[in-house]
């Protein structure tokens, strides 16, 4: 029995800010499962990438992540462009990969699967209600909300939310996407709303201005812990998630858990690439910011 499972396709990312322009390996699968490699959680990755990326598996294999690996015809390639403050970004997609089936699950038991779909078919509902029952399912939205126009990405709405979403038990979403989601720009509203389709914990994000959780009638407000550097953003939600369903399978509260994943993401912006800190790094940043 695994902690946690995550599905999500590794990508190639090229990553522009006012500072640089990096290449690197990219995705929820890769930026949640760095996140987790110095935790002590048992963890199960499932990915699939296209044989000329295979290296990326290889490289966190060789970090102790364990991967199940499924070949795709192509790898995803996603291009980042962000601003200065780095709470918004310009989307390109430059390649698609193939999409996730159930029989890609067979053998795998696990008390949380964190769904990180990248594109709209990269999981289906069916693959959802298939899973429900199993464990606990999360997912992150952001995938179901991207449309892909001569490369470029746009925001779309979900038409099947209403019918996936009843199985989903915690869902996380910029404050972006709930609005898309819910037709709701206040996040208490679009909580409610989200709630009352069937999701059991919300998580919405907000960058530098924190996030906050729903559950259970109560609102959680999680501080944003300010980065001594700020240097690049791409995977801090990958990162949060991970930080928050890490502390959730180890029993800690709502709050508590927010608020070591909020650590977690602020540390991961000060420098390239994924989180790769220990534990014990988060939590001197929140003895830290107390």
């Amino acid at each position: 029995m695994y902690d946690i499972c995550c599905v999500g396709h590794i990508t190639l990312d090229k990553v522009v800010t006012t500072r640089a322009e990096l290449h690197m390996a990219g995705g929820t699968a890769f930026y949640f499962s760095s996140a987790l490699q110095n935790l002590d959680a048992n963890y199960l990755l499932i990915t699939s990438v296209a044989e000329s990326e295979m290296h990326y598996v290889d490289e966190l294999r060789e970090k102790g992540i364990e991967i199940w690996a499924y070949p795709s015809s192509h790898t995803v390639y996603f291009e980042n462009i962000y601003a200065e403050d780095q709470d918004h970004r310009t989307q390109n997609v430059l390649q698609q990969a193939d999409p996730f089936s159930i029989q890609q699950m067979n053998g795998v038991e696990a008390k949380i699967y964190h769904l990180g779909p990248l594109l709209a078919d990269d999981i289906s509902t069916d693959f959802i209600r298939s899973l429900a029952g199993k464990g606990k399912i999360s997912l992150d939205a952001q995938g179901y909300l991207r449309k892909v126009e001569n490369q470029k990405v746009y925001p779309v709405g979900w038409s099947e939310k209403q019918e996936a979403l009843q199985y989903i038990d915690i869902l996380k979403a910029d404050e972006a996407e709930m609005a898309v989601l819910t037709g709701e720009s206040g996040i208490k509203k679009g909580a409610l709303i989200l709630a009352g389709w069937g999701v059991k914990e919300i998580v919405i994000t907000n960058g530098s201005m924190g996030s906050t959780i729903y559950s259970d009638g109560v609102f959680y407000n999680i501080p944003a812990y300010r980065p001594e550097v700020v240097e690049d953003a791409t995977g801090c939600g990958d990162t949060y998630m991970a930080g928050y369903l890490y502390c959730r399978t180890k029993g800690m509260d709502i709050q508590q858990s927010g608020e070591f994943a909020a650590a977690m993401a602020s540390l991961k912006m000060e420098s390239p690439g994924p989180f790769t800190g220990t534990e014990q790094e988060i939590i001197d940043r929140l003895v830290k910011t107390k």
